[in-house]
């Protein structure tokens, strides 16, 4: 059924924060919905926590590969929007081969990685809050949020620091297709650039081999066969967007929540051993991914409704994290919410968030580093939002706080 009222698909509903409102009614009154699609197959809406755990954790009923994750499949869309990736980027693809291919990539998130990574983002986030403290005014967003995940992935992929600005531009052009900002005539545009990109870095890595992931991938085997161009390009694709438009958003929307509930953040500042906690709830709170879809293999039921094979089943996450059921009070911020479990990273199975750890890694360093010599952030003009039902965006936010000084400290070495 499709309630009155209720349109997962307007996604000037999404940018104006009315699909929480949406989310709350399906809870309560439809907890399985169809929902049409004016330009193919409709789909079924899962919007309770345990309902989209179940779907995560089935997957020898709810298939990524078949179908694909976006709400449309790669046959229903226009002929010059996007490409099937079906197959050949991790999102959509199906045990064995993704476990095969997570291994892969695992190879560039070693603890080792990971290790030496920290250290190098913990001198970053510093030198990004020197960037913007003896200013008084920024773009949270533009200056502070989205500088520390650009930097840790460009470090990941062997991208050049001076060039990540591009992969943020790429990026925003890629999920802000539907976005006014962001829009372009050429949809492939932004896409096609970032595989020139990555194709002439992994030239390079060839001739002068490096520890990044460029280099382990241009490498590796999967089953006794090299990658091919297509499943570099992919790779690379996801490492981009995922590597920096989750946490950069996941930042914003906490500092945004941080600042409209002033005494949380004057706790956090005075109790830095709740931050913890804290980066739980703002991870809960944005949500960042929306939705992932995925495809019934065969006959089989969610909460009491039938669902045939082929279907289209589609997992709320921005819902799940405001579950009634699981989360007492799940409107009201809450840096003690304890427990917590939310489904920011996904509910779990194969397709758990592999940079769940380098997220709350970055959180942590950028979060400690404003809490420490930012004291007094204020919101100092009107937000604007992502218009996507897909990812949970903060273009701009624009903030005040007092000015504070330098503290350049000395490099620190990373090899």
């Amino acid at each position: 059924m499709t309630l009155d009222g209720i349109d997962l698909l307007d996604l000037d509903r999404f940018q104006r924060g009315e699909h929480h409102e949406m989310f709350r009614r399906l809870r309560g009154e439809a907890p399985v919905s169809w929902h049409d699609h004016p330009l193919g197959q409709g789909f079924w809406n899962v919007v309770t926590h345990p309902d989209l755990v179940a779907v995560n954790r089935e997957i020898e009923t709810y298939s990524s590969e078949a179908g694909g994750i976006s709400l449309l499949s790669p046959d229903e869309m226009p002929g010059d929007v996007g490409m099937d990736t079906r197959g050949v980027m991790m999102l959509t693809m199906d045990p064995p081969k993704h476990t095969r291919y997570r291994l892969l990539v695992n190879k560039g998130f070693t603890p080792r990685m990971i290790g030496l990574l920290e250290q190098y983002l913990r001198h970053r986030s510093t030198l990004i809050v020197d960037n913007i403290i003896q200013r008084g005014t920024c773009d949270f967003v533009v200056d502070l949020a989205s500088e520390l995940p650009l930097q840790a992935i460009a470090e990941i992929m062997g991208v050049p620091q001076e060039d990540r600005r591009l992969l943020f531009e790429w990026s925003n052009k890629m999920i802000g297709i539907d976005d006014p900002e962001y829009a372009s005539d050429d949809s492939t545009e932004a896409s096609t650039q970032l595989y020139l990109y990555v194709n002439e870095l992994a030239k390079q890595r060839r001739s002068d081999p490096r520890d990044d992931i460029v280099t382990k991938l241009i490498n590796a085997e999967v089953a006794g066969d090299s990658l091919s161009e297509l499943e570099f390009d992919m790779f690379m694709l996801l490492l981009t967007v995922a590597g920096n438009e989750t946490t950069r958003n996941t930042t914003a929307w906490g500092m945004w929540a941080l600042m409209q509930h002033p005494e949380q953040y004057a706790a956090l500042c005075a109790n830095p051993d709740m931050l913890n906690p804290a980066i739980e709830e703002i991870l809960r709170w944005a949500s960042p991914v929306y939705h992932f879809r995925r495809t019934a293999l065969a006959d089989t039921e969610i909460h009491g409704q039938p669902v045939a094979k082929g279907d289209k089943v589609v997992m709320w996450h921005i819902s799940a994290n405001r579950d009634e059921q699981v989360f007492d009070d799940p409107y009201t911020f809450d840096i003690t919410r304890d427990p917590n479990e939310h489904v920011a990273f996904g509910g779990g199975g194969p397709h758990f968030c592999l940079g769940a750890n380098l997220a709350r890694m970055e959180l942590r360093l950028i979060f400690s580093e404003i809490l420490s010599r930012i004291p007094d952030m204020k919101i100092a003009g009107e937000p604007q939002i992502l218009r996507s039902n897909f990812i949970g965006g903060v273009k701009h936010l624009p903030v005040t706080y007092t000015p504070g000084v330098k503290v350049n400290p000395e490099p620190v070495a990373v090899g």
